[in-house]
C-alpha cells in the first residue's frame, strides 16, 4: 500500500480509554494520530464511571484476575501479559497519578477522581502531536473505497459530512451501555455491512427485574441489603455462591453482588425465561444456628420482633421475607428459618442495555488476528468494549480496555511498518 502522506497517519475512532491508549502507542513512534469522537469531549463514560471513586484496576494475583474474564480468559491473557494491572499502575504513576489499594483489593487514584488523570493524559497526548476532532460521528467508509487500500472514512459533523483518508484505523467505539455518553452501538450495522461478524450485544453488570409488589417498591426501593449471599446454578450446572451487598430497586435487584453474577443470571434467563436465585439473608450464621434461634419459644413477642432479636433480621430483609413467603409459611418457624438461609427470588429479565454498566457481545476474537486487526479488513483494528468479552466491575473492565487499546495501537504500528508506510 502506498500512503498519500509524508508519514503514516492513523485514525482512532472513539475517545475512551481504549482509543486513547491506542493513540498513545502510535504517537510515541512518530505516527500522526487523529482521534475522532461523536461527543463534545473525550472520555465521558470514563469520567462518569469515576464519579463514585475511580476504580482503575485490582490488586489480586493474576490467576484469579484472569478468571474474571470467564470464557474469554484465553483471549484476554495475552493482552494482560502486554499491559496488566501492575503495568497500568506504573503507567499511572508516570502521569503523576499515585494509587492505593483499598480494603477490597481494588486500586484507586489517591484522590479517587478520574478527571485529573484524564487531563494529564490528554495534555501528554497533545504534546505528542495527537489531534482531537470532536462532534465527529463515524458513518462508514466511502462506497468506492477498497478494503485493501488506504481507508477513506466518512464523518457526520456540525459542518456537514467530512471524508478523511488514513493508512490504518483503530475502532474503539464502545458497546451499547450509557448511549447518552457516546456508546450507542451505531457501529454494528456499519461493520456488519462489511461482513464483520458481531455477536449480539447484551447487558452486563446490570440489574434484573423481580416483579415486586407495589408495597415493596414504594416502601423499600433504593435500600441496600447488606451482608447477603446468593447461590445460583448456571446454564452449565456450575453452582455459584458469593457474598456481598445488593440493592433493592423499584424493578428488582442490582448492586455489586448482582453485577458479579450478572453473566450467569442473564444466560439462565435467556435459556429458561427466568431464574430463581437463593438469597441467604444471614450468611454469618449456619442453617442449624438459624433454625435453633428462630424455633426458640418467643412467648408473646411477634415473629418480627423475635427475628430481629435472635438473628438480626429486620428492615428490608424482613420485608423481603414477607414479600416472598405466604402468611402461613412466615408463621411456621421451621419454614421461616430455612427461607432466611435460602429465600427463593425469581428474576425475570435483565434491565435494558442502556442502563447497564457494560455490555457483552461484540466483534469475536475469532474474526481478528493476534494484533486485533479484522482479518478481512486489513488496516482496521478494534479495541475495548467493541470486542466480545465481559468482566465484572472491580477494575477488570478498565484494565482490559487499556490493554486492548495498547495492543491495537501496537498492532497498527506493526501493520504500517510491514506495508512500508513511512513511520
Amino acid at each position: 500500500m502506498s500512503s498519500s502522506f509524508d508519514s503514516a497517519r492513523v485514525a482512532v475512532i472513539g475517545g475512551g480509554p481504549a482509543g486513547l491508549m491506542a493513540a498513545e502507542a502510535l504517537a510515541q513512534h512518530g505516527v500522526q494520530v487523529d482521534v475522532y469522537d461523536a461527543m463534545p469531549s473525550v472520555g465521558r463514560k470514563f469520567l462518569m464511571a469515576g464519579k463514585g471513586g475511580m476504580n482503575i484496576t485490582h490488586s489480586e494475583p493474576l490467576e484469579p484476575f484472569l478468571g474474571r474474564y470467564g470464557a474469554r480468559r484465553k483471549q484476554i491473557a495475552p493482552l494482560l501479559d502486554l499491559f496488566g494491572p501492575d503495568a497500568l499502575r506504573a503507567w499511572l504513576h508516570g502521569l503523576g497519578v499515585e494509587t492505593f489499594v483499598g480494603s477490597s483489593g481494588r486500586v484507586f487514584p489517591t484522590d479517587m477522581k478520574a478527571a485529573p488523570m484524564l487531563r494529564a493524559w490528554l495534555h501528554r497526548l497533545r504534546e505528542a502531536g495527537v489531534r482531537f476532532h470532536m462532534r465527529h460521528k463515524w458513518t462508514g467508509w466511502n462506497n468506492e473505497d477498497g478494503a485493501t487500500e488506504a481507508h477513506t472514512l466518512r464523518f457526520e459533523t456540525p459542518d456537514g459530512e467530512q471524508r478523511v483518508s488514513c493508512d490504518a484505523v483503530v475502532f474503539a467505539l464502545g458497546g451499547a451501555s450509557w448511549p447518552r455518553l457516546g456508546s450507542d452501538a451505531a457501529w454494528v450495522p456499519l461493520l456488519s455491512a462489511r461482513e464483520v461478524p458481531v455477536t449480539p450485544l447484551r447487558p452486563a453488570n446490570c440489574g434484573f427485574d423481580a416483579d415486586w409488589s407495589p408495597y415493596l417498591r414504594e416502601r423499600f426501593a433504593g435500600q441496600p441489603v447488606k451482608s447477603v449471599a446468593i447461590t445460583l446454578t448456571d446454564v452449565d450446572n456450575k453452582v455459584h455462591n458469593r457474598q456481598g451487598e445488593i440493592l433493592l430497586t423499584e424493578t428488582g435487584l442490582e448492586g455489586s453482588l448482582i453485577y458479579a453474577l450478572s453473566a450467569a443470571i442473564r444466560e439462565r434467563i435467556l435459556a429458561d425465561g427466568d431464574v430463581t436465585i437463593a438469597l441467604d439473608l444471614a450468611p454469618g450464621l449456619t442453617l442449624e444456628r438459624v433454625v435453633a434461634e428462630v424455633t426458640r419459644p418467643r412467648g408473646s413477642r411477634s415473629m418480627s420482633t423475635h427475628l430481629h432479636g435472635r438473628v438480626g433480621i429486620g428492615g428490608v430483609k424482613l420485608a423481603l421475607l414477607h414479600e416472598i413467603l405466604s402468611k402461613e409459611a412466615f408463621a411456621d418457624a421451621n419454614v421461616l428459618a430455612h427461607a432466611i438461609k435460602a429465600l427463593p427470588v425469581r428474576l425475570t429479565r435483565a434491565r435494558p442495555i442502556a442502563e447497564a454498566i457494560s455490555t457483552a457481545g461484540g466483534i469475536p476474537f475469532e474474526a481478528l488476528d493476534q494484533h486485533l486487526m479484522i482479518e478481512h479488513l486489513p488496516g482496521a483494528f478494534c479495541a475495548g468494549e467493541m470486542l466480545d468479552w465481559e468482566a465484572p466491575t472491580g477494575g477488570y473492565l478498565l484494565t482490559a480496555c487499556f490493554a486492548s487499546g495498547l495492543a491495537a495501537g501496537r498492532g497498527a504500528l506493526a501493520y504500517l511498518k510491514a506495508r512500508g508506510v513511512p513511520v
